[in-house]
C-alpha cells in the first residue's frame, strides 16, 4: 500500500511495539503531527512544556520500563533542545530514538528559517544517527534505529527527516519487529570464563562490583551472588539491583560511597566488575584502585576494557549469558568468614552514621529519605536531579527493585528530574513516583509541573531547599577556602503559591515532623505535590573521597 512518510513513521512505531511517544510540534513537523492525530487511537502522544522535558521524559520512560523511549521534535531550536537530554541518555546507555523533522531538502544548506544540521551536532552524543535522503529508505532507517538503540550497549539514536519526506508517498510493506540474537561469546572468552571460574573458586576474599549495565540481568546477577555467596558493591547506576539491607549488598562504592564499600576494594583478592566502566567517580585513583586484587571485567562493550583501569581478564558478551555459564562453574563459597566480616563492617558504619544523625535540629536529609522509604514501603519509583540531594537519596533510600532509582549519573544533568519523573509515571502508572531534587536543580525545569497537572500525574517533588548550590558550596568549603563564588541562590520564590498557580499543591516544612505530616498528606493527593524542605546550607554529603584520592583520604565527619 502507498503511504506518505508521516504515516510510515507511525506504522513502523507500531511494528516496534511503541504506544507512547513524547514530543513538541513545529512547522517542519506538521505532517508528522497530522499523522499522530490520525493514529491517536494506537499511539498516545505526551507533550511536555518543551523539547528538553520531552526528551528527558522519553529517557525516564525507557529507564523505568526497559523499552525504548521515543521523542519527536521540529527543526532548528526544537532539535537543538534535544542535545543535552540526548547526551544524558548517551552517558547512561539509555535506549532512545529521537525523530527530528528538518526543513525540506530544497532549503538545506541555505540558512533557511529554523534550519540546523542536527545530525552533525549530535554525532558525539548519540550511538548512531541518520539523515534520510530517500522516501524509499525511511521505513528501514527507522527499523535500523530501533535495533541499534536497543541492542548491545544501548543508547540514543537520532533520525533527521527533511520535511518533504514526511509528505511524499511510497509503497509500504509492513514487517515483523526484528529481534536480534544475543552477542555470542567467542571461543577465547569461553576459555577465559573457565579460567575466571577457577580463580573465583580458589579466591578467599572475592567481591562483585556492578553498575548500571547489570539492571537488565538483575535476576541472574542475584542468582549468581546467592549461589556463589560472593558479596557485592555497586555504583550509583546500579542502585536497586540488590535490596538495601540484603546481606550480600555491602553498599555504594565511589566518591560518596560508604567507607566499608571503598575499604573492601583494597582488601579483596579478586574483583569481578560487571556491567560497569570504572568511572572517575568510582575509580578515583586508577593506579591504586582495587589494590593487588585480580581484576576481571565483564561488559558488552569492548571499548570499555582497559580504558580506565587495566584488568587481568576480560569477557565480552551478554551479561545474562555470561552469568549463566558462571552459575554452572562457580562453587558456593563455604567459608562465610569474609561475608560476615564485611556485614559487620557495614552494620558498624550504619550505626555510626545513625548516631551522627540522631537528635539533629531542623530537617536532616537522612531522616527525610528514611521517611520517604518507610511511607512508600520502598514500592515507589525514585527520580532525582543532580547534586547533594542525589547522593543523599542513593545513600539513604532503601532501594529494593531494579529500575526504581532513576538519575543522571554520567552527564550529571541538573534539571533532569521532573521530565524523567513524567516518563517514569507514564511507564508505571500504578506506582507512585517520588521526585527528589534541590532548589538549584528544581529551578531549571520546574515548569514541567504544568505537564503533570495537565495529565493529572500525582508526582511528589521533595525539594531540599538550602538556598545554595549545595555540592558546589561543599567543594568550595573543603577545597577553595570557603570562597563562595556565585554559589548562593537568592531567589525569592514562594513555592506554595507557585505550585498552586500551576494547579498543584504545595507544602513548606522547617521541621522533620512537619515533613512527615506533609508527606503523608501528599501520598493521599491525586495531583502533583511540591514539598519544600528548608535545610542548612552547610550540610555536607559524607563520606567523601576527593578526586584522585583513595580510602586513606576519606572524609567521614
Amino acid at each position: 500500500m502507498k503511504l506518505n512518510g508521516s504515516d510510515i513513521i507511525m506504522e513502523v512505531l507500531i511494528e516496534e511495539g511503541i504506544d507512547k511517544i513524547f514530543g513538541y510540534p513545529g512547522g517542519a513537523a506538521l505532517f508528522i503531527y497530522d499523522a499522530i492525530y490520525k493514529y491517536r487511537d494506537k499511539i498516545e502522544h505526551i507533550m511536555p512544556v518543551d523539547e528538553v522535558g520531552a526528551c528527558h521524559a522519553a529517557d525516564g520512560y525507557a529507564r523505568a520500563s526497559g523499552k525504548p523511549g521515543v521523542v519527536i521534535s521540529t527543526s532548528g531550536p526544537g532539535a537543538t533542545n534535544l542535545v543535552t537530554p540526548l547526551a544524558t541518555a548517551y552517558m547512561d546507555s539509555v535506549p532512545l530514538v529521537a525523530i527530528t523533522a528538518n526543513v525540506p531538502e530544497s532549503l538545506i544548506g541555505k540558512d533557511s528559517f529554523q534550519e540546523v544540521f542536527i545530525a552533525g551536532i549530535t554525532i558525539p552524543v548519540t550511538k548512531h544517527n541518520f539523515v534520510v535522503r530517500s522516501i524509499e529508505d525511511l521505513a528501514d532507517t527507522i527499523r535500523k534505529a530501533f535495533v541499534i538503540a536497543n541492542t548491545g550497549r544501548k543508547g540514543p539514536v537520532l533520525i533527521d527527516i527533511p520535511k518533504n519526506f514526511t509528505i511524499e508517498e511510497t509503497e509500504f510493506v509492513s514487517k515483523k519487529k526484528f529481534v536480534p540474537k544475543p552477542i555470542s561469546i567467542s571461543e577465547e572468552d569461553e576459555k577465559t570464563i573457565k579460567v575466571v571460574a577457577d580463580l573465583i573458586n580458589n579466591s578467599k576474599r572475592p567481591i562483585i562490583y556492578f553498575g548500571g549495565g547489570a539492571k537488565d540481568s538483575s535476576d541472574k546477577l542475584r542468582e549468581f551472588m546467592i549461589n556463589s555467596n560472593i558479596p557485592s558493591v555497586h555504583t550509583l547506576m546500579g542502585a536497586g539491583v540488590l535490596g538495601y539491607n540484603e546481606k550480600l549488598n555491602i553498599g555504594l562504592l565511589g566518591m560518596h560511597g560508604s567507607a566499608t564499600a571503598n575499604k573492601v576494594m583494597n582488601e579483596a583478592d579478586l574483583i569481578l566488575a560487571i556491567g560497569t566502566r570504572f568511572s572517575d567517580r568510582v575509580a578515583l585513583n586508577t593506579s591504586k584502585f582495587g589494590g593487588v586484587a585480580k581484576k576481571i571485567h565483564i561488559d558488552i562493550d569492548k571499548s570499555e576494557i582497559n580504558k580506565n583501569v587495566n584488568v587481568d581478564y576480560s569477557i565480552i558478551g551478554d551479561l545474562g549469558d555470561v552469568l549463566e555459564r558462571f552459575n554452572k562453574l562457580v562453587k558456593k563459597v563455604k567459608d562465610d568468614e569474609w561475608v560476615e566480616y564485611l556485614s559487620s563492617l557495614k552494620a558498624k558504619e550504619m550505626k555510626e552514621d545513625a548516631d551522627r544523625n540522631t537528635n539533629k535540629d531542623g530537617i536532616y536529609p537522612s531522616k527525610v529519605m528514611d521517611i520517604i522509604g518507610s511511607k512508600t514501603k520502598d514500592e515507589a519509583i525514585y527520580v532525582t536531579d543532580v547534586g547533594q540531594h542525589q547522593m543523599w537519596a542513593v545513600q539513604y533510600i532503601r532501594h529494593t527493585k531494579p529500575r526504581s532509582f532513576i538519575t543522571s549519573g554520567g552527564l550529571g544533568t541538573m534539571g533532569y528530574g521532573y521530565g524523567a519523573a513524567l516518563g517514569a509515571q507514564i511507564a508505571k502508572p500504578d506506582r507512585r513516583v517520588i521526585h527528589i531534587t534541590g532548589d538549584g536543580s528544581f529551578y531549571m525545569n520546574l515548569n514541567e509541573v504544568a505537564t503533570a497537572v495537565e495529565y493529572n500525574f500525582p508526582i511528589i517533588s521533595i525539594i531540599l531547599n538550602n538556598s545554595t548550590l549545595g555540592m558546589v558550596r561543599q567543594w568550595q568549603t573543603i577545597f577553595y577556602g570557603s570562597r563562595y563564588s556565585s554559589t548562593d541562590i537568592n531567589k525569592k520564590m514562594d513555592y506554595i503559591k507557585v505550585a498552586e498557580g500551576f494547579g498543584a499543591k504545595g507544602f513548606r516544612c522547617e521541621t522533620i515532623n512537619e515533613f512527615e505530616n506533609a508527606f503523608e498528606e501528599a501520598l493521599k493527593c491525586k495531583c502533583p505535590v511540591w514539598i519544600e524542605c528548608v535545610i542548612d546550607k552547610d550540610l555536607k554529603v559524607l563520606p567523601m573521597i576527593p578526586s584522585g584520592g583513595t580510602i586513606d583520604d576519606i572524609i567521614v565527619d
